[in-house]
């Protein structure tokens, strides 16, 4: 009853369109002062949160994302993965794809990426015959691996929240990320030679795509500087935003000449707000964390799912179909702040991979950026396009079952995911 009564409040609040921070905050406050008559806990709470180092990732990273983005290394990247495999038939997705993943391991939003590379893609794929619907779903779709591809922004707050070392997790995305990425580029590849009526351009010869890859050279270089060095211990996680956001004004400043002082102050600035509503979200997750851990909510639920006797994976099975039905409804933030605390004592006692949990999560919120009624990059996608939404979420529907595919496959092959970060010295 009393996790019914917490879930309703929550869900009251967010339906009423109240900021995930607002409404998180008013929760913890409203359990608190019911079952403790008091909110004298919550300063505490906040500060040991948020005085830890490895928040600086937040900042970081964010701030390494404006910075190429300011730079407009889109243009180089899109032109690079069209001239390398645009002239194979359905190779215009394929190079969409191949544009969403690098570029997604630089921004780290999936937001970010579906509305920068739909804007260069879209149009080019519609002037060589591309049906708008397949275009506008595999944008949406591409779009997703923000999440899935590190540095992820909700992976680092699952991270935070679960106290799971992020290293790991940026090291598990890459193997299911990339997978994902093949799974889509092989669909663009199948669903285009359905078609008799789509034509491919000619192929561009050696010395285009020598020329292409040479002018997208450093922002390809971007994600292996920052990731590399976590995987052979050169940088921790902190160390590593550190090194791309310098990577990054290097690059902006010296290779593309496209970063001013002002451009710098503006990079900052909105790295800055960006920031900032993050923290304040993660200090609202606190208060909730520390307000149902006073009422005992996390370990109601342990003693029930003990009592059931479900075991690993039925747990994980009801856990995945619960929050793909909260992705219909609720950002990716919201989800992860609201069932992590309340979850994860029941995953340790049933011994449940946090690393792998949170792969599972990860994919399972991409599903939410592309499902109805709120998918955030199908009105992305729209908005870019003034396309009707129904084609968007049409031409999105395939990539849905796709992923639903992938989050099976990796329920039942855990190493997809661990391999990588355990071989690479992080413990479980």
């Amino acid at each position: 009853m009393t996790m019914f009564l917490v879930f309703s409040g929550l869900i009251v609040l967010l339906l009423m369109g109240m900021p995930v921070f607002a409404a998180l905050g008013i929760a913890a406050t409203t359990i608190l002062m019911l079952s403790e008559g008091s909110i004298s806990s919550v300063a505490d709470t906040v500060y040991a949160h948020l005085d830890r180092s490895i928040l600086t990732t937040i900042p970081l990273f964010v701030f390494m994302a404006q910075v190429m983005i300011h730079a407009k290394v889109i243009d180089d990247l899109y032109d690079m993965a069209h001239t390398l495999v645009g002239h194979v038939k359905g190779g215009l997705g394929v190079a969409t794809v191949l544009s969403c993943t690098i570029f997604a391991a630089i921004s780290g939003s999936s937001v970010a990426t579906a509305l920068s590379i739909g804007s260069s893609a879209i149009p080019q794929m519609k002037r060589f015959g591309y049906p708008e619907r397949s275009a506008l779903g595999v944008i949406a779709a591409g779009g997703t691996l923000g999440i899935l591809i590190p540095p992820s922004g909700p992976m680092i707050l699952y991270a935070i929240v679960s106290e799971v070392s992020i290293g790991a997790l940026f090291l598990a995305g890459i193997v299911p990320g990339l997978l994902m990425a093949l799974v889509f580029s092989a669909f663009c590849i199948v669903q285009a030679r359905a078609r008799s009526d789509l034509s491919a351009p000619a192929w561009a010869g050696w010395d285009k795509v020598s020329a292409a890859f040479k002018r997208s050279f450093w922002a390809v270089m971007a994600p292996p500087v920052v990731m590399g060095g976590i995987y052979f211990g050169v940088f921790t996680a902190s160390e590593a935003a550190a090194a791309g956001s310098l990577y990054a004004i290097l690059v902006a400043r010296f290779v593309y000449g496209r970063l001013t002082l002002r451009g710098l102050y503006d990079c900052a600035y909105k790295s800055m707000r960006t920031s900032m509503m993050v923290f304040m979200i993660i200090a609202a997750a606190a208060m909730f964390g520390h307000a149902i851990t006073i009422i005992r909510l996390p370990y109601g639920i342990t003693e029930a799912v003990a009592g059931m006797g479900l075991g690993p994976y039925a747990f994980i099975l009801i856990v995945m179909a619960m929050i793909f039905v909260m992705g219909m409804f609720f950002e990716a933030i919201a989800i992860i702040l609201i069932t992590t605390p309340i979850l994860l004592p029941t995953m340790i006692a049933l011994d449940i991979d946090l690393v792998w949990y949170g792969i599972l999560l990860m994919i399972n919120l991409e599903l939410a950026m592309i499902t109805p009624p709120v998918g955030m990059n199908l009105f992305v996608i729209k908005g870019i396009t003034d396309a009707p939404l129904v084609d968007v979420v049409r031409g999105a529907a395939p990539y849905v079952a796709l992923m639903l595919f992938g989050l099976a496959v990796l329920m039942f092959v855990p190493d997809i995911a661990t391999w990588l970060p355990y071989s690479a010295g992080f413990g479980r």
